[in-house]
């Protein structure tokens, strides 16, 4: 018999605020994170010096040199997530996340390039002085998991997630479907990225980089006709996954139940996606969930603000959903986050369902006609009590994911 799998704990890290109140209160207000970087004029042939950084971060003062020498910027901003997220699910000190019964699943494009040019340095210059016993953990790309696992001695399932733009989806995903199957009790899942001019160079030769430079809160701007490009961003997310008896048994405060996920690749080419296949993931998610198209109440949008991957994207929406459900795309204020995006936009999803109200797509004014007709939410939030949402990834390699969540109810 399937477990039931409910959402107990969250935590985010992001360029418009790392507490919920914070992010409320720059979404009400359509403010976006993302600014000019003067540090990246340096690079000649770089086009864009757009990003949406973390502002804000610091390490905790009581986290020791034992527990953060094995940590880049990338591993730093998903552990403290984590332990917010398992604060937040008040599991800290709870003997089940050293039990066996505790599991990880956690991703990120990459781990930290800094530990990256170390060994470059090496190959570069011959000499070995600049590499230490940590340099291969902070680059590696399970960094972010074996960190969280580490600090928390979780000694149960680790699953790590390296699937680019759907790294934290995805770990959410199998996070899920690891407590529906029994193997585990509670999970982290979750993704985290931090920036680095070389992420935007990798867009910025594919032309699909934003380069407003000057009008940095203008930008990006998914589904608009006058859309130039993405910006990179940087942030983490975590949520902490329950079985529902187990979460009962010790009196959690439930936030949002799991009720379906779609998975799948398009096998057909390594950047541009395929309208198909993402349809046919979007309906693998309401299958799990048993649901049909109409009770979905919102959508959040994958939304990169580049050309192909909108119109692609909103026409799989519409062949399943039409022009009824509304959506909108969150990187429009924080970002393109890469590794983090599909668990900080879970949770915002979370969040706006649990509080009725959605936020609109920033610097949407006049939809592209290529794109499908859907009911795109612009300049005001839309107030809506929903029963269902829905959150979808795509990212390169041609990785799908789709998420539907249920408000939780205590009578049910």
């Amino acid at each position: 018999m399937n477990k039931r799998v409910v959402v107990t704990g969250m935590s985010v890290i992001t360029p418009i605020g790392s507490e919920w109140h914070e992010i409320e209160k720059n979404l009400k207000e359509q403010r976006n994170g993302v600014i000019y970087m003067p540090e990246w004029e340096v690079y000649t042939g770089l086009n864009t010096k757009l990003a949406a950084p973390v502002k804000d971060f610091q390490t905790p003062e009581y986290y020791t040199r034992r527990q953060t020498r094995s940590m880049g910027r990338v591993a730093l901003l998903s552990s403290v997530s984590a332990e917010r997220a398992l604060k937040h699910a008040n599991l800290l000190d709870n003997p089940v996340i050293q039990s066996g019964k505790t599991g990880v699943a956690y991703g990120s494009s990459s781990g930290s390039i800094d530990a990256a040019l170390e060994f470059y340095s090496m190959l570069k210059s011959h000499i070995v002085q600049g590499i230490n016993a940590t340099t291969y953990i902070r680059m590696m790309g399970h960094t972010c998991a074996v960190n969280i696992g580490l600090m928390f001695g979780c000694t149960g399932r680790f699953i790590q997630s390296g699937s680019a733009c759907t790294s934290g989806s995805l770990a959410i995903g199998y996070a899920y479907e690891t407590i529906k199957n029994g193997y585990q009790k509670v999970m982290f899942a979750g993704g985290a990225e931090e920036l680095n001019p070389t992420q935007a160079a990798i867009f910025d030769t594919l032309y699909a980089t934003s380069t407003r430079n000057k009008e940095a809160h203008l930008t990006p701007r998914p589904f608009d006709a006058n859309r130039d490009g993405l910006v990179i961003g940087e942030g983490s997310g975590t949520l902490i996954l329950e079985e529902l008896e187990h979460a009962k048994e010790r009196g959690a405060n439930i936030l949002a139940e799991i009720v379906g996920f779609g998975t799948n690749t398009d096998g057909q080419h390594i950047t541009q996606p395929n309208k198909n296949t993402i349809k046919k993931a979007l309906e693998f998610a309401l299958l799990d969930a048993k649901l049909t198209p109409d009770k979905i109440g919102y959508i959040n949008a994958h939304g990169t603000a580049t050309k192909h991957g909108d119109i692609t994207e909103t026409h799989a929406t519409y062949e399943i959903f039409g022009s009824q459900t509304p959506i909108s795309s969150q990187k429009s204020y924080i970002g393109h986050t890469l590794g983090a995006c599909g668990a900080i936009e879970s949770i915002f999803t979370i969040q706006m369902m649990n509080n009725n109200w959605y936020v609109p797509n920033l610097n949407l004014e006049n939809i592209d006609p290529e794109c499908a007709k859907l009911d795109y939410i612009k300049k005001d939030l839309r107030y809506l009590d929903n029963e269902y949402v829905m959150s979808n990834n795509f990212a390169f390699g041609g990785i799908n994911t789709s998420l539907i969540f249920q408000r939780w109810r205590e009578s049910k």
